[in-house]
């Protein structure tokens, strides 16, 4: 099977006053379906940049992003967004929930945008099941405001998972949680990707997070400098990671 989503050799330079700043310098990677895949590094590494290009967000100053066969690149700004809209998800470290509207409202809010209606009965029964898969099935009456910061994250995610996008991409999600939060956000993402077989790509600084991937992508300086191979397992340990990570003096 080919990879769901491919990167090659991907560039990304900003103008910054009299200065070029090289953000991405040459990354090339390969998801395949099913994968979670962290993406990590410290702060100014590239690593968000490389989230933005990969997710149709913004275009690489030279190199190719292919996800499912399209690539990204080529398509025309209609195109893109469709394909973003049609085939991702996102979840970013803010929840960006809307107030007046309760949990189910949230995660329904892709359809309606799309101008469908989510009290169709298959739409309805896509909100429960997301609903469910987070572990919120006994709230989905509640606004934000009555949830607290792990549970508003939880919708979130919920509402990234919906559309059961090919591609589910999660900017630094537990960055705003506290470590037993953060964890939970966490779980809720392993088990969409081993209940549902939902393709992640997680970019986070924090090692505890990346532990929960299956391949670890190290990024500095714009360039994946490692790819370290965990595996899929129920133990979500950072120590090999952190273990890995020490022998590469990283």
């Amino acid at each position: 099977m080919p990879p769901i989503l491919e990167a090659r050799d991907l560039t990304k330079r900003y103008q910054l006053g009299g200065e070029v700043v090289e953000a991405l310098r040459g990354v090339s990677l390969t998801v395949d379906e099913g994968e979670f895949v962290a993406i990590m590094g410290p702060s100014g590494s590239g690593k968000s940049t490389l989230l933005q290009l990969l997710g149709g967000l913004d275009r690489p100053t030279s190199g190719e992003v292919v996800l499912e066969g399209e690539t990204v690149s080529k398509l025309s700004d209609e195109q893109a967004t469709r394909l973003r809209r049609d085939r991702t998800g996102f979840v970013f470290q803010s929840f960006n929930l809307i107030p007046l509207l309760d949990v189910t409202e949230n995660v329904a809010l892709p359809f309606t945008i799309a101008g469908q209606d989510p009290r169709n009965s298959d739409l309805a029964a896509r909100v429960r099941d997301a609903i469910e898969v987070v572990d919120l099935s006994g709230k989905q009456h509640h606004r934000p405001d009555q949830l607290s910061a792990g549970e508003q994250q939880r919708v979130a995610i919920a509402r990234a998972l919906v559309t059961r996008p090919a591609l589910l991409f999660a900017d630094e999600p537990t960055g705003n949680l506290d470590y037993t939060t953060g964890s939970e956000i966490l779980d809720a993402l392993w088990r969409s990707c081993t209940e549902r077989r939902q393709t992640i790509v997680l970019v986070t600084h924090d090692s505890k997070a990346a532990a929960y991937a299956d391949r670890v992508c190290f990024v500095r300086d714009g360039r994946v400098l490692e790819e370290i191979p965990l595996g899929r397992r129920a133990d979500h340990s950072a120590t090999p990671l952190i273990s890995r990570l020490a022998q590469l003096g990283l």
